[in-house]
Formats: C-alpha cells, sequence, structure tokens
C-alpha cells in the first residue's frame, strides 16, 4: 500500500487524469493522459513554491482506477482534491472552454470550483460553469472536498492554443484559484525536519526522490556550501516532532530546523 504523509494544515492531493494504457481522450495524436500530468506538475510545484504541501495520484505515465485514486486520496488524510481534465466533444471544433465538475451544489467544492473556473475563463477560456456530477467516483468517494478541472477541450484548436502557447499563464490562473479558494492556514513560523546535507546537489535530489516515493513532502535549500533535504513545512513545533519520530522510524537521521 502506498504511504502518504500528511500536513495537517495545508495539505493538496492533485490527480493527473487516465495514465498508463488509458489515454482519456485524444486527438490527432495528443493524448489527454499527457496534457493533464503536465498540469498537475507545474501547478504542485508552483504551489508547493508558495508554502503549500502537495501531494499527486501519480507523477508518472500510471495507470490507478478511478477507485484507487479516490483510497490514495482518502489515506493521505489530504484537505483537498483537486483533478484535472480535458474535455471532448463528439465532433472536432464544436465546443470549447473549461468547466469543473462537483459531486454537488452548495457545498465546499463547488465554492472552490467557482473561483478556479473563474480565473480560468479570466485567462481566455469560454465558461462552462460548475456542474454537478454525482456519478463520478472520484468525486463521490473522495472523504473530502473534490473537484475535477476541465482544461478546455481536447479536441478543438482554439482551446488547444490556449492550452499549448499561454501554457504558464493557465497554470498561473490555477494557482491562483486555488490560492484564493484555500489560502495557507497559517502564515507566520514554519519548521521543517532536515535529513541530509550534501555538497553536491545531485546527491540532494536523489534523497529527495526517496522521500517523495514515500510521501513525504520535501524541499532541496541551497544553504552555500551545502545542499539541505528538509521534510514538511510544519505550522508548529510539536507537529514537526511528530514527523521527526516517523522520519526517524524509517530509518533517517534527522534534525529539526526552521523551514
Amino acid at each position: 500500500m502506498e504511504r502518504l504523509i500528511v500536513h495537517k494544515a495545508y495539505l493538496r492531493i492533485l490527480y493527473p487524469a487516465h495514465g498508463g494504457y488509458d489515454n482519456g481522450a485524444s486527438f490527432q495524436g495528443r493524448k489527454e493522459k499527457d496534457d493533464t500530468l503536465r498540469v498537475a506538475l507545474a501547478v504542485g510545484q508552483k504551489l508547493k513554491d508558495a508554502g503549500y504541501n502537495v501531494l499527486y495520484t501519480r507523477t508518472t505515465d500510471r495507470y490507478d482506477s478511478p477507485f484507487e485514486k479516490a483510497q490514495i486520496a482518502n489515506r493521505s488524510g489530504a484537505d483537498y482534491f483537486i483533478s484535472f481534465h480535458r474535455n471532448s466533444g463528439t465532433n472536432p471544433n464544436t465546443y470549447n472552454g473549461t468547466q469543473a465538475l462537483v459531486y454537488a451544489a452548495d457545498t465546499e467544492a463547488e465554492r472552490i470550483g467557482e473561483i478556479i473556473n473563474q480565473e480560468l475563463v479570466d485567462f481566455g477560456f469560454q465558461d462552462l460553469g460548475v456542474v454537478e456530477r454525482p456519478g463520478l467516483v472520484v468525486l463521490r468517494r473522495t472523504q473530502m472536498p473534490a473537484v475535477l478541472m476541465e482544461l478546455g477541450f481536447i479536441n478543438n484548436d482554439m482551446d488547444n492554443q490556449m492550452f499549448d502557447q499561454r501554457f504558464d499563464e493557465m497554470v498561473d490562473a490555477i494557482v491562483s484559484g486555488v490560492e484564493q479558494a484555500v489560502p495557507i492556514k497559517n502564515s507566520g513560523q514554519q519548521y521543517g525536519v532536515q535529513v541530509g546535507l550534501f555538497r553536491h546537489e545531485s546527491n540532494a535530489e536523489y534523497l529527495r526522490e526517496q522521500l517523495e516515493s514515500q510521501g513525504y513532502f520535501v524541499a532541496v535549500k541551497r544553504e552555500d556550501p551545502y545542499y539541505a533535504v528538509i521534510v514538511g513545512r510544519e505550522a508548529t513545533l510539536e507537529d514537526a516532532k511528530e514527523l521527526q519520530d516517523q522520519l526517524r522510524q524509517d530509518g533517517y537521521d534527522t534534525l529539526v530546523v526552521r523551514a
């Protein structure tokens, strides 16, 4: 079973749709699974840089069923679940626009979906609104507010042009929506757990990848002339010590530091 470490205050799960043998929608060689992974990784990195803890249901071309995606999120204890998809119409260039799908109206998920969707409309997508889809597994089975974002139509040339040529702007719009909808709860002092200090960045990055594969939130921080590998951004010293205990159980040498 995949184990995920939870940041109690502001953890996000990002779900790039499809993967592996499941290409999702496709158009002229373009695959939904590739577009969604690219978006999730880019959004996740910017959210991490802003101070959020981010976990992914996948970071490679791997298939998990929708039920497994929901289970990954539920095991993590995450605060929010955001799924990225590309829409598709019966005939090319017939439909276009951004849309947020949620389990039910008048919920926290709907509020989040409205904010992110509006940022994407302001970016340039046609507005297709927020729609209830109670039958979708990743919305029905997740135990936290869950939003599925349709980032334009994969078989619409105009939407693809915006997706490709203005990709960074689109990512910024999504990040802005998340930051508005679910701001970080604690902007004061944060603590992390240092698990390595290296002269060579490659060694630090190797350890970071190892820790992330175990479900930890990890950053590599330059502390001239060294590279420090720091796990977590905890709001309290007590939370940092709990994380330190977990890391020690996993066999790491640790030191609590200010993140």
